[in-house]
C-alpha cells in the first residue's frame, strides 16, 4: 500500500469522527493557507538548498554542506509528533530507509519541536534516521514554510489538547507546510515538494527515483 492510500484511508476515518462543521474549518484554513503560499517565492528544482546547522536528538551537530560531502540528502520537514499524518509519513520513509541508505543518500528530517519531543516520535515509530530540531523556525524560515496557526485551527488543537507551542518550547503558534525536498551533493535541489494541505505528502519511491536520477545525471 502506497502512502497517499494509507494518509487517503485515515483521513476517510477522521471524517467519520468529525463533525461538519470542524471539516469546513480545516478546508477554509487549507484554501486560505493556498492562496498566502500562491503569493510566496518557494524553493524551486535548481536553486541552491539553504544551509543549516540543527541538533539530532543525540545532541550532535548536523551540518547539510557536510552531509552532502557523504551524498545526497532527503530532507523532510513535518509538523510534530502529535500529527497523525506525519507519523504514518515518518513510517513510510522508514520502510525505504535502507534503499536510499544503499543509494548514499542521508534522511533528515525536521520539525520545530523540542529534542525531548523529536526522541518522543522516533520512539513512537521506530525510526532510525535523524529528526532534526528547528528550534526557532529558523530553517524553515529559510525555506519558506512557515505560517502562523489561524484562530479557528488554534481551537480545534486546544479542545483536543494538542498545545502546539508547548511541544515546541515557544509561546508562537507557528508551524511549517510539511515538504520534501532532495538536494544533490553540489547543494543544488532536485526535488521540492511542497504541500499546504497536510493531508498529502511526497511518495517514498518516487522520491528513491529522484535519488537514482541524480546517478544518471552525474
Amino acid at each position: 500500500m502506497n502512502l497517499q492510500i494509507e494518509l487517503y484511508k485515515f483521513h476517510q476515518e477522521s471524517l467519520k469522527r468529525s463533525s461538519p462543521e470542524r471539516a469546513a474549518i480545516f478546508s477554509d484554513f487549507i484554501q486560505g493557507l493556498s492562496e498566502e503560499f500562491r503569493n510566496r517565492r518557494l524553493l524551486r528544482i535548481g536553486d541552491f538548498a539553504p544551509d543549516f546547522t540543527l541538533k539530532n536528538t543525540k545532541g550532535e551537530t548536523i551540518i547539510l554542506s557536510e552531509q552532502l560531502k557523504t551524498g545526497p540528502v532527503l530532507l523532510k520537514f513535518f509538523r510534530g509528533y502529535w500529527c497523525p499524518y506525519c507519523g504514518l509519513e515518518l513510517r513510510a520513509y522508514q520502510k525505504v530507509v535502507n534503499k536510499i541508505r544503499a543509494l548514499g543518500g542521508t534522511i533528515l528530517a525536521i520539525s520545530p519541536q523540542t529534542l525531548v519531543a523529536s526522541q518522543k516520535t522516533i520512539d513512537r515509530h521506530d525510526l532510525t534516521y535523524d529528526l532534526l530540531s528547528d528550534s526557532g523556525f529558523q530553517t524553515a524560515q529559510n525555506y519558506e514554510l512557515v505560517f502562523t496557526v489561524p484562530d479557528a485551527v488554534k481551537q480545534i488543537y486546544l479542545q483536543s489538547g494538542c498545545v502546539i507551542p508547548e511541544h515546541n518550547g515557544t509561546e508562537e503558534w507557528l508551524l511549517p507546510v510539511p515538504a520534501t525536498f532532495v538536494i544533490d551533493r553540489r547543494g543544488h535541489i532536485a526535488l521540492a515538494y511542497i504541500n499546504v494541505d497536510f493531508r498529502i505528502r511526497y511518495e517514498p519511491e518516487d522520491a528513491i527515483a529522484i535519488l537514482l536520477s541524480l546517478f544518471v545525471d552525474s
